[in-house]
């Protein structure tokens, strides 16, 4: 079964590009918000996640903060 993944992201972000292409690199399907677009997404990000940085990504029910790429391969089970 897929996982679900989503990308909640910023114009002009750099990691956000890198955490997507990582994504795409390994075949990964993900949904991604633009936080400055989504009003719900961005209060969600801060108030629910406790989060006041992009990239934030969902995995599932777990929540990657910031610029992780170790974690996110340990979630999606990709082998370094």
């Amino acid at each position: 079964m897929s996982k679900k993944i989503i990308v909640y992201t910023q114009p002009e972000c750099p990691p956000c590009q890198i955490v997507k292409q990582f994504l795409q690199h390994y075949n990964f399907s993900f949904e991604e918000i633009d936080i400055t677009k989504n009003e719900e997404a961005r209060l969600t990000l801060i108030n629910e996640f406790k989060a006041t940085s992009t990239p934030t990504v969902t995995v599932d029910d777990e929540i990657v903060i910031g610029f992780n790429l170790q974690k996110l391969e340990h979630l999606l089970n990709i082998e370094a």
